[in-house]
């Protein structure tokens, strides 16, 4: 028999027939994620728990077979894209609650679980877990902890890293992989938690974790800020964040994206308008006020134009003109290439100027939006797929936009993950002697490398096993 043919008649002595599909209508559909690239599957499994998990991996690993993990397939780097065939194992039937102690302010889950679902779950206690990325209705926890995902709400309340207090996983053989602990503080042994937090499935398969949960807040308010430009509305972020009273989120949407709400949808934007914020603030009723005030004194400006938003209905009106970019995004291409990628808060203007300078010079749209609290900006790059010109334009602007980024001290993803689309140009941020630490890594987890080879890191040198 071949490898995979061993693989599969080895696992249906511990899966049953319906959770083994190897029919050319299953391995199709999930060959693929949102990024839209498609390399089809040899054969997708379906565990139901952290054991079947490890047996899978122990099989794949004797029959030489690459595995790639995947949840819902919302990620838009590749991540999640069978590159070699082999096995994609799904974890979308792991949504077990194991453990929840609001007491302790922690819950215990399977990484199948929907973020949107473990916070109504948490909410009803009233918790939230803080990632709250834009797919939250779709994404699993697992997705979550393999880009390190977070969201809006990271300028206040960290990242995926800094509300996971530990996690269980699997290595390339198979072994079990107990990572922290179940309290905030822990020193014991090396911090295998965040080390596997945003590996992208590359170093193990996280079956369960133990996430550190947050008291939901009283009450939010929000501030819409319209500026007459970048620089003006970049200080305006510096001056936010320099002052004690931290917002909850910062958002931005640059002028290229307001000028196509001006004449693609029915939002009001004023004519004089070059750059708009979003600041939430949340906190106790009984302070609430004051952190807005000081927070509204630091965003202002003599040329700005501030509303403030205090009951659930009247920010829902401000939050129009961010919900209805993305809408008006699809009408105005027929693919949008989406990056994410960070620059220090005070280069957001600068990132902005180049990245219209090199828009105009490549005769394509880029519009920029995301979260400015942390300068984490979505570059949005409008092409249609069916023009050849357009799409090679379109590579040479995106290498164009990532040598800016770095030029200006940034990095290359902020939550998005590098999968597969972005791995050719990490040898530019990360220096060869870092890089040769990082393959040693992964060797170490997955001495075969059979977990999501091809993902996250450029290939070793000549002669070691793919990665």
């Amino acid at each position: 028999m071949s490898p995979l043919e061993t693989f599969v008649d080895r696992l249906s002595h511990i899966l049953p027939s319906d959770r083994i599909a190897t029919d050319t209508g299953t391995t199709w559909a999930y060959g693929m994620d949102n990024s839209r690239l498609h390399h089809a599957a040899d054969v997708v499994v379906f565990p139901e728990g952290h054991d079947e998990v490890a047996e899978i991996i122990k099989l794949a690993a004797a029959c030489r077979l690459p595995v790639t993990t995947r949840g819902r397939g919302t990620g838009t780097a590749g991540g999640s894209v069978p590159i070699l065939g082999g096995v994609v194992l799904v974890t979308d039937r792991m949504t077990r609650v194991i453990d929840f102690r609001p007491e302790d302010r922690l819950i215990v889950v399977e990484t199948g679980l929907i973020n949107a679902e473990l916070q109504r779950i948490v909410g009803e206690q009233g918790f939230f877990w803080p990632p709250d990325p834009t797919s939250n209705a779709l994404c699993t926890i697992g997705g979550n902890l393999g880009c390190n995902a977070a969201g809006p709400h990271a300028v206040k309340y960290g990242t995926t890293r800094e509300n996971v207090l530990g996690l269980r996983a699997v290595g390339g053989r198979g072994q079990t992989i107990k990572a922290g602990s179940q309290t905030t503080k822990g020193v014991v042994g090396h911090d295998l938690t965040r080390l596997l937090i945003g590996s992208e499935g590359t170093l193990g398969v996280i079956t369960e974790a133990t996430l550190k949960l947050t008291p939901l807040p009283e009450t939010r308010h929000l501030l819409r800020a319209f500026y007459p430009d970048m620089h003006t509305a970049s200080r305006a972020v510096s001056r936010v964040m320099a002052q004690p009273a931290t917002p909850a989120a910062i958002e931005f949407i640059d002028g290229n994206a307001l000028d196509l709400l001006r004449t693609n949808s029915q939002v009001a934007i004023p004519a004089s308008a070059g750059a708009m914020l979003m600041i939430e603030v949340d906190g106790d009723e009984s302070c609430i006020d004051g952190v807005v005030e000081r927070v509204l004194t630091a965003a202002g400006d003599e040329r700005a134009a501030i509303t403030v938003a205090k009951t659930a209905v009247e920010q829902e009106a401000l939050w129009a003109a961010r919900k209805a970019l993305s809408p008006t995004l699809r009408q105005v291409a027929p693919k949008k290439i989406n990056e994410d990628v960070v620059v220090p808060v005070s280069r957001i203007p600068q990132l902005i100027e180049t990245l219209d300078a090199i828009a105009a010079r490549h005769a394509i749209t880029i519009v920029n939006f995301g979260h400015a609290g942390n300068g984490n900006i979505h570059v949005n790059l409008l092409i249609d797929p069916d023009d050849p010109k357009q799409m090679a334009s379109a590579e040479q602007a995106l290498d164009e936009v990532f040598s800016t980024v770095l030029a200006l001290d940034g990095t290359l993803s902020g939550e998005h993950g590098i999968g597969y689309v972005k791995r050719g140009f990490i040898d530019r941020e990360i220096p060869p002697e870092t890089l040769a630490l990082m393959h040693g890594i992964k060797a170490v987890f997955d001495p075969l490398g059979i977990l999501n080879p091809h993902k996250k890191l450029p290939d070793p040198p000549t002669g070691d096993p793919p990665r």
